[in-house]
């Protein structure tokens, strides 16, 4: 069976979103490495291609434990108050990528602002630093496109409420995912009379 989640979505397809969200973002930075390598070549700072390699390093294992495994299991779990605590780490991911998207010198990352200024040095490796900055804000929008199918309303009312503390029991969630599956039976079976048996 595909379980249900609350949202009404199959659990398969929300780890198949993540998952794709999680690699578009890993490639961007792997990207953004190639195209502040150029950068580089092309006249710029090494600071920039250095940093490039450190949030690689850095946001790649970040963004698997900060967000991509909250919002699974909030999903398995249909906890409205997992879900909160995903809402801001995800806040704060898409305000690093539009920060990235936007690309300020000497923070590692090929933005527009990095891109347009620097077309009147280096043409060519303008180019290629136009790349992650497309990267990261196809990223960006994609971001607030799945963090907007949440339910941050649902999450602050269970938080108010406390009905976070007292989660569903896992029989009771298993019976919601898959209805009554055993057949119902009497609880003492009926022998025959006497000491044969038929």
């Amino acid at each position: 069976f595909v379980p249900k989640v609350g949202f009404s979505v199959p659990l398969p397809v929300i780890h198949a979103l993540s998952c794709s969200l999680f690699a578009v973002y890993c490639i961007t930075l792997v990207v953004n490495i190639i195209a502040c390598l150029a950068w580089w070549i092309g006249g710029g700072y090494g600071v920039n291609f250095g940093l490039a390699i450190l949030w690689l390093i850095l946001f790649s294992p970040c963004s698997y434990v900060c967000w991509f495994r909250p919002v699974y299991k909030a999903f398995r779990s249909d906890s409205s108050f997992n879900f909160m605590t995903f809402f801001f780490v995800f806040g704060a991911q898409f305000v690093l990528t539009v920060l990235q998207a936007v690309g300020f010198s000497g923070w590692g990352a090929c933005g527009w602002l990095a891109a347009i200024t620097f077309f009147s040095t280096n043409v060519a490796a303008a180019v290629f630093m136009l790349f992650p900055a497309i990267m990261f804000t196809t990223a960006a929008v994609a971001i607030v496109n799945w963090g907007a199918g949440g339910s941050f309303q649902k999450a602050q009312d269970e938080w108010h409420s406390g009905a976070w503390r007292n989660p569903p029991s896992r029989e009771a969630q298993y019976n919601n995912f898959a209805g009554n599956s055993l057949p119902e039976y009497p609880t003492v079976p009926n022998y025959p009379s006497g000491s044969q048996w038929p």
